[in-house]
Protein backbone atom coordinates (compact mmCIF):
# COMPACT_ATOMS: atom_id res chain seq x y z
CA UNK A 1 0.00 0.00 0.00
CA UNK A 2 1.18 3.28 -1.14
CA UNK A 3 -0.37 5.36 1.94
CA UNK A 4 1.45 5.72 5.49
CA UNK A 5 -1.11 5.91 8.20
CA UNK A 6 -0.64 7.57 11.29
CA UNK A 7 -1.28 4.76 13.42
CA UNK A 8 -2.19 0.87 12.15
CA UNK A 9 -3.95 -1.01 14.85
CA UNK A 10 -3.49 -4.90 14.67
CA UNK A 11 -6.68 -6.22 16.03
CA UNK A 12 -10.17 -5.49 15.33
CA UNK A 13 -11.91 -6.51 18.51
CA UNK A 14 -13.13 -3.96 21.21
CA UNK A 15 -10.06 -2.59 22.43
CA UNK A 16 -8.74 -2.23 18.76
CA UNK A 17 -11.72 -0.58 17.59
CA UNK A 18 -12.25 1.43 20.46
CA UNK A 19 -8.96 2.94 20.13
CA UNK A 20 -9.19 3.14 16.01
CA UNK A 21 -12.94 5.08 16.80
CA UNK A 22 -11.64 7.86 18.90
CA UNK A 23 -7.95 8.16 17.07
CA UNK A 24 -10.62 8.86 13.60
CA UNK A 25 -12.24 11.30 15.81
CA UNK A 26 -8.86 12.94 16.29
CA UNK A 27 -8.60 13.57 12.31
CA UNK A 28 -5.93 10.95 12.49
CA UNK A 29 -4.98 8.12 9.72
CA UNK A 30 -6.04 4.92 10.91
CA UNK A 31 -6.17 1.54 9.96
CA UNK A 32 -7.33 -1.25 11.61
CA UNK A 33 -6.02 -4.95 10.46
CA UNK A 34 -8.49 -7.68 12.20
CA UNK A 35 -7.93 -11.11 11.75
CA UNK A 36 -11.44 -12.21 11.87
CA UNK A 37 -10.68 -14.36 14.92
CA UNK A 38 -12.20 -12.77 18.03
CA UNK A 39 -11.49 -14.27 21.58
CA UNK A 40 -15.08 -14.20 22.48
CA UNK A 41 -16.52 -15.48 19.37
CA UNK A 42 -18.10 -18.94 21.04
CA UNK A 43 -20.06 -16.62 23.45
CA UNK A 44 -24.01 -16.24 22.97
CA UNK A 45 -23.65 -12.56 24.23
CA UNK A 46 -21.42 -9.74 26.25
CA UNK A 47 -22.31 -9.03 29.65
CA UNK A 48 -21.19 -6.21 31.83
CA UNK A 49 -21.52 -4.17 28.99
CA UNK A 50 -23.07 -0.46 30.43
CA UNK A 51 -26.03 -0.01 27.44
CA UNK A 52 -24.80 -3.09 25.33
CA UNK A 53 -26.30 -5.80 27.90
CA UNK A 54 -26.58 -9.24 26.11
CA UNK A 55 -25.48 -7.95 22.63
CA UNK A 56 -24.18 -11.11 20.81
CA UNK A 57 -20.44 -10.16 20.18
CA UNK A 58 -20.44 -10.24 16.26
CA UNK A 59 -23.13 -7.36 16.33
CA UNK A 60 -21.13 -5.21 18.50
CA UNK A 61 -18.25 -5.26 16.27
CA UNK A 62 -19.93 -4.85 13.99
CA UNK A 63 -21.46 -1.47 15.30
CA UNK A 64 -18.18 -0.46 16.27
CA UNK A 65 -16.80 -1.07 12.23
CA UNK A 66 -19.54 1.08 11.19
CA UNK A 67 -18.85 3.79 13.82
CA UNK A 68 -14.64 3.91 12.97
CA UNK A 69 -15.76 4.30 8.87
CA UNK A 70 -18.60 6.59 9.41
CA UNK A 71 -15.14 9.09 10.94
CA UNK A 72 -12.84 7.83 8.25
CA UNK A 73 -11.07 4.97 9.90
CA UNK A 74 -10.53 2.55 7.91
CA UNK A 75 -10.73 -1.49 8.45
CA UNK A 76 -9.08 -4.30 6.53
CA UNK A 77 -9.84 -7.77 6.81
CA UNK A 78 -6.13 -9.73 7.33
CA UNK A 79 -3.62 -11.32 9.72
CA UNK A 80 -0.34 -9.17 10.22
CA UNK A 81 2.56 -11.87 10.11
CA UNK A 82 5.84 -9.72 10.21
CA UNK A 83 6.44 -6.01 11.46
CA UNK A 84 9.93 -4.52 11.21
CA UNK A 85 11.18 -1.28 11.83
CA UNK A 86 12.01 1.81 9.81
CA UNK A 87 13.17 4.35 12.22
CA UNK A 88 14.79 7.30 10.69
CA UNK A 89 12.75 7.76 8.00
CA UNK A 90 12.35 11.40 7.11
CA UNK A 91 8.47 11.25 6.71
CA UNK A 92 8.39 10.16 10.09
CA UNK A 93 7.47 6.70 9.15
CA UNK A 94 8.63 3.76 11.62
CA UNK A 95 6.99 0.91 10.95
CA UNK A 96 6.07 -1.52 7.79
CA UNK A 97 3.35 -4.72 9.06
CA UNK A 98 3.31 -7.56 5.76
CA UNK A 99 0.35 -9.37 6.17
CA UNK A 100 -0.29 -13.15 5.25
CA UNK A 101 -1.42 -12.08 1.59
CA UNK A 102 1.40 -10.51 1.22
CA UNK A 103 0.17 -6.93 1.21
CA UNK A 104 1.97 -4.58 3.52
CA UNK A 105 1.12 -1.55 5.40
CA UNK A 106 3.44 1.52 6.61
CA UNK A 107 2.36 3.36 9.52
CA UNK A 108 3.75 6.18 12.44
CA UNK A 109 2.50 3.86 15.18
CA UNK A 110 1.48 0.80 15.90
CA UNK A 111 -1.04 -0.35 18.91
CA UNK A 112 -1.45 -4.05 19.43
CA UNK A 113 -4.12 -5.16 20.45
CA UNK A 114 -4.35 -8.68 19.36
CA UNK A 115 -5.67 -10.06 22.70
CA UNK A 116 -5.35 -13.85 24.29
CA UNK A 117 -5.81 -17.27 23.11
CA UNK A 118 -7.59 -19.13 26.09
CA UNK A 119 -5.18 -22.07 26.22
CA UNK A 120 -7.73 -25.13 28.05
CA UNK A 121 -7.01 -28.55 29.43
CA UNK A 122 -7.18 -31.83 26.90
CA UNK A 123 -10.22 -33.17 28.37
CA UNK A 124 -12.81 -34.71 25.76
CA UNK A 125 -15.27 -32.62 24.85
CA UNK A 126 -14.40 -29.92 26.56
CA UNK A 127 -13.44 -27.10 23.94
CA UNK A 128 -16.34 -27.59 22.48
CA UNK A 129 -18.64 -26.57 24.87
CA UNK A 130 -16.27 -23.82 25.36
CA UNK A 131 -18.18 -20.43 25.74
CA UNK A 132 -21.33 -22.26 26.19
CA UNK A 133 -21.88 -24.34 29.24
CA UNK A 134 -18.11 -24.27 29.75
CA UNK A 135 -16.79 -21.08 31.22
CA UNK A 136 -14.43 -19.12 33.32
CA UNK A 137 -15.55 -15.98 34.48
CA UNK A 138 -18.55 -15.42 37.23
CA UNK A 139 -19.09 -12.39 36.15
CA UNK A 140 -19.35 -12.78 32.48
CA UNK A 141 -21.85 -16.00 32.72
CA UNK A 142 -22.67 -16.74 36.16
CA UNK A 143 -26.15 -15.18 35.49
CA UNK A 144 -26.65 -17.60 32.65
CA UNK A 145 -25.85 -20.72 34.49
CA UNK A 146 -27.56 -19.37 38.07
CA UNK A 147 -29.05 -22.47 40.37
CA UNK A 148 -27.60 -25.31 38.09
CA UNK A 149 -25.25 -28.29 39.47
CA UNK A 150 -22.06 -26.72 38.31
CA UNK A 151 -18.45 -28.09 38.63
CA UNK A 152 -14.99 -26.27 38.82
CA UNK A 153 -12.32 -28.14 37.37
CA UNK A 154 -9.13 -27.99 39.07
CA UNK A 155 -6.22 -26.91 37.56
CA UNK A 156 -3.63 -24.46 39.20
CA UNK A 157 -3.39 -22.57 42.98
CA UNK A 158 -6.80 -20.35 41.98
CA UNK A 159 -9.41 -23.08 42.03
CA UNK A 160 -10.80 -22.58 45.49
CA UNK A 161 -11.56 -19.03 44.62
CA UNK A 162 -13.20 -20.45 41.75
CA UNK A 163 -15.43 -22.15 43.45
CA UNK A 164 -15.99 -20.07 46.24
CA UNK A 165 -16.80 -16.95 43.44
CA UNK A 166 -19.44 -19.63 41.46
CA UNK A 167 -20.90 -20.36 45.14
CA UNK A 168 -22.62 -17.10 44.57
CA UNK A 169 -24.80 -18.10 41.66
CA UNK A 170 -25.48 -21.76 42.76
CA UNK A 171 -25.89 -23.50 46.18
CA UNK A 172 -24.54 -26.34 43.84
CA UNK A 173 -20.79 -26.28 43.00
CA UNK A 174 -18.31 -29.36 43.32
CA UNK A 175 -14.79 -28.86 42.88
CA UNK A 176 -12.90 -31.25 40.61
CA UNK A 177 -9.77 -32.06 41.92
CA UNK A 178 -8.10 -33.36 38.63
CA UNK A 179 -4.71 -32.16 38.11
CA UNK A 180 -4.45 -29.30 40.70
CA UNK A 181 -1.83 -29.95 44.08
CA UNK A 182 -3.72 -31.09 46.94
CA UNK A 183 -5.99 -28.81 49.07
CA UNK A 184 -4.37 -27.33 52.17
CA UNK A 185 -6.71 -27.18 55.15
CA UNK A 186 -7.92 -23.48 55.28
CA UNK A 187 -8.94 -24.60 51.74
CA UNK A 188 -10.60 -27.45 52.23
CA UNK A 189 -12.43 -25.50 55.26
CA UNK A 190 -13.84 -22.79 53.15
CA UNK A 191 -15.32 -25.14 50.51
CA UNK A 192 -16.67 -27.35 53.77
CA UNK A 193 -18.18 -24.11 55.30
CA UNK A 194 -19.98 -23.01 51.88
CA UNK A 195 -20.91 -26.85 51.33
CA UNK A 196 -18.84 -27.26 48.28
CA UNK A 197 -18.12 -30.98 47.99
CA UNK A 198 -14.18 -32.19 46.66
CA UNK A 199 -14.15 -34.73 44.17
CA UNK A 200 -10.52 -36.55 43.53
CA UNK A 201 -9.59 -37.88 40.86
CA UNK A 202 -8.48 -36.89 37.14
CA UNK A 203 -11.35 -35.53 34.80
CA UNK A 204 -11.37 -37.11 31.40
CA UNK A 205 -14.27 -36.12 29.03
CA UNK A 206 -17.67 -34.21 29.10
CA UNK A 207 -20.75 -36.24 28.54
CA UNK A 208 -23.16 -34.37 26.58
CA UNK A 209 -26.81 -34.87 25.51
CA UNK A 210 -28.84 -33.23 22.86
CA UNK A 211 -26.47 -30.66 22.95
CA UNK A 212 -26.40 -29.67 26.70
CA UNK A 213 -23.83 -30.82 29.09
CA UNK A 214 -24.87 -33.46 31.54
CA UNK A 215 -22.08 -34.99 33.47
CA UNK A 216 -18.23 -34.66 34.47
CA UNK A 217 -16.52 -38.57 33.44
CA UNK A 218 -13.91 -39.43 36.01
CA UNK A 219 -10.74 -41.95 34.87
CA UNK A 220 -12.39 -44.23 37.45
CA UNK A 221 -15.32 -44.31 35.09
CA UNK A 222 -17.41 -42.41 37.58
CA UNK A 223 -19.69 -39.53 35.81
CA UNK A 224 -20.77 -36.80 38.28
CA UNK A 225 -23.98 -35.06 36.99
CA UNK A 226 -23.08 -31.35 36.35
CA UNK A 227 -24.99 -28.48 34.05
CA UNK A 228 -22.42 -26.36 33.53
CA UNK A 229 -18.75 -26.54 34.08
CA UNK A 230 -16.11 -23.17 34.82
CA UNK A 231 -12.55 -24.12 34.31
CA UNK A 232 -9.36 -21.60 34.03
CA UNK A 233 -7.59 -21.30 31.09
CA UNK A 234 -3.98 -20.40 30.68
CA UNK A 235 -4.24 -17.23 29.16
CA UNK A 236 -1.37 -16.53 26.26
CA UNK A 237 -0.77 -13.56 24.57
CA UNK A 238 -1.10 -13.14 21.04
CA UNK A 239 2.18 -11.67 20.99
CA UNK A 240 4.19 -13.32 17.95
CA UNK A 241 4.19 -10.23 16.05
CA UNK A 242 6.25 -8.11 18.30
CA UNK A 243 9.39 -11.00 18.86
CA UNK A 244 11.16 -9.03 15.80
CA UNK A 245 10.97 -5.37 17.11
CA UNK A 246 12.51 -6.90 20.91
CA UNK A 247 8.90 -7.01 22.25
CA UNK A 248 8.43 -10.72 24.42
CA UNK A 249 5.49 -11.51 26.64
CA UNK A 250 6.21 -11.67 30.34
CA UNK A 251 5.00 -14.84 32.32
CA UNK A 252 1.88 -14.46 34.31
CA UNK A 253 2.08 -16.10 37.40
CA UNK A 254 0.04 -16.83 40.63
CA UNK A 255 1.33 -18.82 43.50
CA UNK A 256 4.44 -19.81 41.48
CA UNK A 257 2.00 -21.61 38.84
CA UNK A 258 2.29 -20.19 35.46
CA UNK A 259 -1.16 -18.49 34.49
CA UNK A 260 -0.62 -16.72 31.01
CA UNK A 261 1.39 -14.39 29.42
CA UNK A 262 0.96 -10.77 28.93
CA UNK A 263 3.03 -7.82 27.03
CA UNK A 264 3.96 -5.26 29.67
CA UNK A 265 3.27 -1.51 29.40
CA UNK A 266 3.27 1.56 31.06
CA UNK A 267 0.06 3.02 32.36
CA UNK A 268 -0.86 4.92 29.03
CA UNK A 269 0.00 1.08 27.20
CA UNK A 270 3.28 2.78 26.50
CA UNK A 271 5.48 -0.39 25.30
CA UNK A 272 9.77 -0.64 25.93
CA UNK A 273 9.72 0.40 22.31
CA UNK A 274 9.43 3.63 21.25
CA UNK A 275 6.31 3.95 19.01
CA UNK A 276 4.66 0.35 19.70
CA UNK A 277 1.72 0.51 22.54
CA UNK A 278 -0.60 -2.21 23.37
CA UNK A 279 -3.96 -2.54 24.72
CA UNK A 280 -7.09 -5.17 25.65
CA UNK A 281 -6.31 -8.42 26.81
CA UNK A 282 -2.68 -8.43 24.61
CA UNK A 283 -1.43 -6.27 27.85
CA UNK A 284 -4.26 -7.29 30.91
CA UNK A 285 -5.68 -10.70 31.09
CA UNK A 286 -8.40 -9.80 33.02
CA UNK A 287 -9.92 -7.35 30.84
CA UNK A 288 -13.54 -7.83 30.33
CA UNK A 289 -14.94 -6.44 26.67
CA UNK A 290 -15.94 -2.80 27.97
CA UNK A 291 -12.53 -2.41 30.21
CA UNK A 292 -10.66 -3.63 26.89
CA UNK A 293 -12.88 -1.05 25.20
CA UNK A 294 -11.78 1.65 27.72
CA UNK A 295 -8.33 0.70 27.56
CA UNK A 296 -8.51 1.05 23.43
CA UNK A 297 -9.76 4.65 24.68
CA UNK A 298 -7.14 5.43 26.66
CA UNK A 299 -4.40 4.22 24.83
CA UNK A 300 -5.87 5.81 21.73
CA UNK A 301 -5.32 9.57 22.96
CA UNK A 302 -1.57 8.53 24.74
CA UNK A 303 -0.69 7.40 21.09
CA UNK A 304 -2.26 11.04 19.57
CA UNK A 305 -0.30 12.88 22.44
CA UNK A 306 2.62 11.51 21.21
CA UNK A 307 1.88 12.07 17.27
CA UNK A 308 0.96 15.84 18.06
CA UNK A 309 4.26 15.94 19.96
CA UNK A 310 6.20 14.45 16.67
CA UNK A 311 4.01 17.17 14.76
CA UNK A 312 5.06 20.04 16.54
CA UNK A 313 8.69 19.68 16.78
CA UNK A 314 8.68 18.88 12.78
CA UNK A 315 6.80 21.94 12.85
CA UNK A 316 9.30 24.16 14.62
CA UNK A 317 11.99 22.76 13.07
CA UNK A 318 10.57 23.42 9.72
CA UNK A 319 9.64 27.03 11.30
CA UNK A 320 12.97 28.00 12.24
CA UNK A 321 14.70 26.61 9.08
CA UNK A 322 11.85 29.20 7.20
CA UNK A 323 13.01 32.00 9.68
CA UNK A 324 16.61 31.58 8.79
CA UNK A 325 15.97 31.34 5.25
CA UNK A 326 13.89 34.77 5.53
CA UNK A 327 16.66 36.94 6.14
CA UNK A 328 17.61 37.39 2.48
CA UNK A 329 18.05 40.99 0.96
CA UNK A 330 15.52 43.33 0.22
CA UNK A 331 14.47 42.73 -3.58
CA UNK A 332 15.17 39.09 -3.40
CA UNK A 333 12.87 36.95 -5.77
CA UNK A 334 10.09 34.98 -3.89
CA UNK A 335 10.72 31.38 -3.76
CA UNK A 336 15.04 32.26 -4.27
CA UNK A 337 17.00 31.78 -1.94
CA UNK A 338 21.23 32.18 -1.11
CA UNK A 339 21.52 29.38 1.11
CA UNK A 340 21.61 26.78 -1.77
CA UNK A 341 23.80 28.56 -3.92
CA UNK A 342 26.11 29.45 -1.25
CA UNK A 343 26.19 25.71 0.02
CA UNK A 344 27.40 24.47 -2.94
CA UNK A 345 30.22 27.14 -3.94
CA UNK A 346 30.46 29.84 -1.06
CA UNK A 347 32.81 31.79 -2.45
CA UNK A 348 33.05 31.79 -5.98
CA UNK A 349 32.37 35.10 -8.27
CA UNK A 350 28.88 34.06 -9.18
CA UNK A 351 27.64 34.29 -6.33
CA UNK A 352 29.36 37.38 -5.43
CA UNK A 353 27.95 39.31 -8.57
CA UNK A 354 24.75 37.38 -7.89
CA UNK A 355 24.69 39.14 -4.41
CA UNK A 356 26.29 42.46 -5.60
CA UNK A 357 23.51 42.77 -7.96
CA UNK A 358 20.89 42.21 -5.16
CA UNK A 359 22.42 44.33 -2.38
CA UNK A 360 23.77 47.48 -4.30
CA UNK A 361 21.93 47.41 -7.62
CA UNK A 362 22.96 50.19 -9.81
CA UNK A 363 25.52 51.15 -7.02
CA UNK A 364 27.70 47.63 -7.81
CA UNK A 365 31.27 47.13 -8.31
CA UNK A 366 32.40 48.86 -11.88
CA UNK A 367 29.86 51.27 -12.19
Amino acid sequence: MDRTYDVLVVGGGAAGLSAGLALARARRAVLVVDAGAPRNAPAGHVHNYLGREGTPPGELLADGRAELTGYGGEVMTGRAVLAESLDGQPDGTRFRVELADGRSVLARRLLIATGLVDELPDIAGLAQRWGRDVLHCPYCHGWEVRDQAIGILATGPMATHQALLFRQWSPDVTLFQHTAAPLGADEREQLAARGIPVVPGEVVALEVADDRLTGVRLRSGEVVPRQAVAVLPRFTARAELLAPLGLEPTELRVDGHVAGSYVPADPTGATSVPGIWVAGNVADVRAGVINAAAAGLNVAAAVNADLVAEDTRRAVAEHRRGAGSSAVPAGTPAGSSLTESSAAEPFSAELERELSERVLGDRRHGW
